[in-house]
């Protein structure tokens, strides 16, 4: 049998993406994994080839019951739990810590690269983002499975049969997101928002930030993909990288961002963000409740050890990757 590429969590946003770059590069003998009790998801594998589509509690078990060994070139492990306001504690640790364990533990034994989703949930309410224990302290369940796990990566780095590589992935924004609901990023809703009411609604002020100028790392997808496969193509290397621009951004600079693509598919003229806010295209709601002490109010990846690796491509921008985002959205949309 021809050697398979296993992506969990292949019908997801950051898997399908993935799945669609193998393809690109001529790779189709992937073994396409995840959990589709949220049946619409299929939609993101529509125009992908694969050989195969293996629900992720059966691909566990014919794992474990030897089906695949000597058959894998690699895992690109995607799926997991990604509500980081899920609750049930004991749901989440099995889906996102004992999953990965599992898979970890096949790929050291089959000697074949493992490359995983981490998160930048890891750093908390920290001020410092460089991958380390000092400077990672989760404010959430979904934050802790990540952390728990890198440190099971951590002890065993020095001690490996075969690379092992954890990404850490800041906000990330992108086409196949849809089905993530309110976890989708802040683009996906701004656009709907914008399409729907003809404004976006931000967030207050919070943790010491002004209306909307709470700052995260926003990361296209289109450049996690170049990551993960810039990871496949190097065997050599193992550890947890962090995966982000490097450069902080408002969320004020992803409305703005937005609502001037659609303004430029309506041929409109850029505005600026006071002009947007005048005119009630941007507006702000009071902060949440439930999100304070849970929330990260700053995060700006620092890449020094993933630029180690070799990997020098540029981010795109908010400017630039949302750009592109919503134009590929709207195209989306009028093909439907």
């Amino acid at each position: 049998m021809t050697p398979h590429y296993v992506v969990t969590g292949a019908a997801g946003f950051i898997g399908s993406n993935l799945v669609k770059a193998l393809n690109k590069h001529g790779v189709t003998n992937i073994i396409a994994v995840d959990d589709l009790k949220q049946g619409d998801k299929f939609r993101n594998l529509v125009g992908c080839e694969i050989a195969d589509y293996i629900d992720k509690d059966e691909f566990l078990e014919r794992m474990e019951g030897g089906t695949f060994d000597g058959l894998l070139d690699a895992i690109l492990h995607l799926g997991a739990c990604s509500d980081t306001m899920e609750t049930d504690g004991r749901y989440v640790m099995e889906n996102n810590y004992r999953y990965s364990l599992d898979l970890l533990e096949f790929c050291q034994e089959e000697e074949i690269p493992f490359i995983y989703a981490s998160s930048a949930s890891v750093y908390g309410g920290g001020r410092v983002f460089r991958e380390g224990a000092p400077h990672e302290a989760p404010l959430n369940v979904y934050g802790y499975s990540k952390y728990l796990f890198d440190q099971i990566v951590r002890r065993r780095l020095h001690d490996l049969h075969a690379p092992v590589v954890g990404l850490r992935y800041f906000n990330v924004y992108g086409l196949n997101e849809a089905h993530k609901g309110r976890m989708a990023s802040v683009a996906w809703h701004f656009f709907n928002q914008y399409r729907s009411e003809g404004k976006v609604r931000l967030f207050e002020g919070s943790g010491g930030f002004g209306d909307g100028e709470q700052r995260r790392d926003f990361v296209s997808v289109e450049d996690v993909v170049k990551v993960n496969m810039h990871f496949l193509e190097d065997k050599d290397t193992s550890g947890i990288f962090n995966v982000g621009t490097g450069r902080a951004q408002s969320f004020n600079d992803v409305a703005v961002a937005t609502v001037n693509a659609c303004r430029a598919a309506e041929d409109k003229p850029a505005l600026d963000l006071a002009a947007l806010r005048q005119e009630g295209a941007i507006e702000y709601i009071p902060f949440p409740d439930a999100l304070r002490g849970k929330y990260q109010s700053f995060t700006e990846a620092d890449l020094t050890a993933l630029r180690k690796t070799g990997y020098d491509a540029p981010f795109l921008t908010v400017e630039e990757g949302v750009g592109r985002y919503v134009a590929q959205l709207l195209t989306r949309e009028r093909k439907e």
